[in-house]
């Protein structure tokens, strides 16, 4: 496959799914280094993202040092874990007027990662460098099966700021009732993360997610052999853009952990076996620019 047919496809491509130093858990860069490679290869932002701290303090961090991040626009978000106090209102609050732009629900921190990790111990995900106390499960849902007031309020600062919404690693039920509060209150960005790695969607749920105006977010690394998130062949991620469609479908990295691929070689060798399988280059357009584009806002 032509590097230069890829190359076109990847100008202004946006990658919402990095995962940068500092960390507790290994990585190989850090946010700028990760901006200056994306925007070497064309690519018009990337979003940095952290299991166990707001990004948006890294960013701005960085910009005001001068640091140089090359083309690529940086930007931050927070994932709503234990570290941060979880279902905190007031650390999404200060993360979005600082510019963050993506608020990701209980990633580790939520029951269903938790619960998978103890039934899958050789699930594929970094371990900690530095030892920090265990994650407890995080509830989003009240008895009654309704969000809770937190959620709520946190639902509020992302419609007022115009962020996006995230699933994190949310049972799909969870994910079901959170999307369907958020559309109610007028939430118009939202995004699932890989849908078949410990959510464990079917395709039903997703398009269940689609209706609610979600976008599916599929993580490169799950389709890249040298990655060690490596879990299923191209064929997985075509049925999951066919299921869904490539009008509500992206492609993100989630890659920048030590040892596996670089960001923009997982998306040049993935567009590139996409390409070969000839899939049109107008659903590859959508999926690695337009899309994340419009969601991130920076058409």
């Amino acid at each position: 496959m032509s590097a230069d047919r890829v190359a076109d496809l990847l100008e202004d491509a946006v990658d919402l799914h990095v995962h940068p130093a500092p960390s507790p858990m290994p990585r190989r860069m850090d946010g700028a280094e990760a901006a200056r490679l994306a925007g070497e290869s064309g690519f018009r932002a990337i979003v940095v993202k952290s299991h166990h701290h707001s990004t948006v303090m890294d960013v701005l961090a960085l910009e005001q040092a001068g640091v140089d991040h090359g083309s690529a626009r940086l930007f931050g978000g927070i994932a709503l874990n234990g570290t941060v106090g979880g279902l905190n209102p007031k650390a999404v609050d200060l993360a979005l007027k600082m510019g963050g732009r993506i608020v990701w629900f209980p990633t580790i921190a939520s029951e269903k990662h938790i619960r998978h990790h103890h039934e899958h111990p050789n699930l594929k995900f970094p371990k900690l460098t530095v030892h920090l106390e265990p994650e407890e499960p995080i509830e989003v849902l009240g008895p009654d099966g309704r969000p809770l007031p937190e959620v709520y309020a946190i639902l509020e600062s992302i419609k007022a700021h115009d962020a996006i919404l995230a699933s994190g690693h949310m049972a799909p039920h969870q994910i079901t009732a959170v999307f369907e509060a958020a559309r109610e209150i007028g939430i118009e960005r939202m995004l699932v993360n890989h849908p078949n790695f410990v959510i464990e969607a079917t395709f039903e749920e997703a398009r269940r997610w689609v209706e609610l105006g979600a976008y599916i977010e599929h993580s490169l690394c799950m389709y890249d052999e040298e990655s060690s998130f490596h879990n299923w062949d191209l064929d997985t991620l075509v049925e999951w853009i066919e299921a869904v469609g490539p009008e509500r479908s992206t492609l993100g990295s989630d890659l920048g952990q030590m040892n596996n691929p670089l960001p923009t070689d997982s998306f040049r060798k993935i567009v590139g076996r996409l390409l070969e399988r000839g899939t049109p280059e107008d659903t590859i357009r959508s999926m690695v620019a337009r899309n994340p584009a419009h969601l991130l806002g920076v058409e």
